[in-house]
């Protein structure tokens, strides 16, 4: 894992989609799990919210919280 993909969590947004202009962070775990379900994108936003989606199921998402700042 590229430590600076976490800081991009809380920076990067969604492009597109329901969710479109939220902070990767930010995105609901239910629409995590869809993504974990029917795959994720390819590239780097699709990486993003693998990682997103593994620390909001394992209940990490508290980590990002230093970086926000």
């Amino acid at each position: 894992m590229n430590p600076e993909n976490l800081k991009k969590l809380v920076t990067v947004t969604m492009p597109y989609g329901k969710y479109q202009g939220r902070f990767i962070a930010d995105l609901p775990g239910n629409y995590l799990n869809w993504f974990a379900r029917e795959g994720f994108p390819l590239g780097n936003l699709g990486q993003l919210l693998a990682l997103m989606h593994e620390l909001d199921h394992n209940g990490l998402k508290q980590l990002l919280d230093p970086l926000r700042k």
